[in-house]
């Protein structure tokens, strides 16, 4: 853990830093507010010990500036000062210290009061992970581990913005498991299961690393490929339905089952006036899938622009 001091008493300040390492904490030492700040800007400094009475600004003022500044984490402030008043501890608490202390302080109780500090930051960083957890989770589905329908949404709108940025293109790319009914049907629903996440581990590692996928729906799932030409993304495409057909799901009995990809492509560029409409472009997509389905499935259709109409690759 590292621990910031501020105290403008270089021989009190040393005393207690070289305390601190002997215990096995990593010290930073400030004689001012401004130094202190700086440390917490440029170190992350999560535990702060601090006198009321320093140069310039006062702890107090300090504290409350660490309290108001929108800061990554939290850090927890322990002040040390000779103030010993009721009206002080309060005073100091309510501007936003964590503890107080008085001097002369005792070694043992302060290293007490900071083993307290320390683990309320390491349930703050817990309930940080479990949220980010959390987060992660509902952006995913739940069977493939992929995006979910909402999140790879989101992904392309995101996308978007940034192709008007760098002025560039996004593909966008959906398939859809052929005759997935049928292996429903013939082998049951766990084995249906099987097979998307069959297709979903074909699909990322046949991707880019900053392509985004996700499960559409069912047995439909979409590709958005950034910075990606109407040919390059119609060979991702190519290149996915190849890989799917020549990668059947093997059972345990060792009973194979092929699979084949329908799909369709587009490509998206976003210009001042804005981009398309996100459902417009998983319109045109699905159209293009439709007319791969409708012209003998296991095979690719293009939507050159969202106006014409698709065409086989």
């Amino acid at each position: 853990m590292q621990i910031l001091i501020v105290e403008d008493d270089a021989f009190l300040r040393q005393r207690l830093a070289y305390q601190l390492r002997e215990n096995g904490y990593e010290v930073l030492e400030a004689e001012n507010a401004e130094q202190a700040w700086q440390h917490i800007l440029n170190e992350g400094v999560r535990l702060v010990i601090v006198d009321w009475i320093l140069p310039g600004m006062s702890g107090i003022e300090f504290i409350r500036r660490v309290r108001t500044a929108e800061l990554p984490h939290y850090i927890y402030i322990i002040m040390l000062t000779v103030r010993q008043a009721k009206e002080d501890i309060i005073s100091g608490l309510e501007a936003g210290a964590d503890d107080y202390i008085t001097k002369p302080y005792h070694l043992h109780e302060l290293k007490a009061r900071i083993s307290i500090g320390e683990r309320i930051l390491h349930l703050e960083e817990n309930l940080l992970q479990s949220q980010t957890q959390l987060q992660e989770l509902a952006l995913r589905d739940a069977l493939t581990g992929l995006f979910n329908r909402r999140a790879i949404y989101d992904r392309l709108q995101t996308e978007l913005e940034r192709t008007k940025r760098m002025t560039s293109s996004v593909g966008v790319i959906l398939v859809d498991i052929d005759h997935f009914k049928q292996i429903n049907d013939t082998y049951g629903h766990l084995v249906g299961d099987k097979a998307l996440v069959h297709v979903a581990h074909i699909l990322q590692r046949a991707t880019r690393p900053y392509d985004s996928i996700g499960r559409w729906g069912g047995e439909e799932f979409v590709i958005i490929a950034p910075q990606c030409s109407l040919e390059h993304a119609t060979l991702v495409a190519e290149r996915l339905r190849q890989q799917v057909a020549a990668s059947p799901l093997t059972l345990e009995d060792g009973t194979t089952i092929p699979i084949r990809l329908s799909g369709g492509v587009t490509v998206v560029e976003a210009t001042e006036e804005g981009a398309p409409n996100l459902d417009r472009i998983f319109q045109a997509v699905d159209e293009a899938l439709y007319a791969a389905k409708r012209n003998g499935r296991n095979r690719i259709y293009v939507a050159p622009s969202l106006e014409a109409p698709p065409q086989p690759v």
